[in-house]
């Protein structure tokens, strides 16, 4: 069986949130899949997704932080045309990624008991993101 979807994830402030329910909840299908894999492609260059602690909100807090050290806005970047957070939300996108690939087993994605999907949001205003889902599976 193969399955796609495209979702969208309501406008978020920057940093990192914790969207594994709000993905669950559009995806349809999920629960069709015994054994098979769940593919997310983010369709942005200045976001994210990534897998990290789903309990605890000060992780998420402490990644924007480090991010925004590491990959500071005030660096002399030629390419500002759409302000300064785009850049540096270019590089973000590039070091995380925009993709995850999930095994599934019946009907339910196999992540670890910590583990989320954060979508990092590393523009001011980034607008509505899209994910194409993608199941294969049997």
């Amino acid at each position: 069986m193969w399955y796609q979807q495209t979702l969208t994830l309501n406008a978020k402030p920057r940093g990192f949130h914790l969207v594994t329910d709000e993905i669950l909840s559009e995806l349809r299908r999920l629960s069709d899949v015994q054994t098979g894999l769940l593919h997310l492609l983010l369709q942005h260059t200045s976001a994210s997704l990534t897998l990290n602690e789903n309990c605890d909100p000060t992780v998420r807090s402490d990644m924007e932080q480090h991010f925004l050290r590491h990959v500071p806005e005030n660096a002399p970047y030629k390419h500002d045309y759409e302000g300064p957070d785009d850049m540096p939300a270019h590089i973000k996108s590039s070091l995380l990624g925009t993709s995850l690939l999930l095994p599934v087993s019946r009907g339910r994605l196999l992540l670890g008991t910590w583990q989320g999907i954060y979508l990092g949001e590393h523009r001011i205003h980034g607008g509505e993101r899209r994910i194409v889902a993608t199941l294969q599976g049997e």
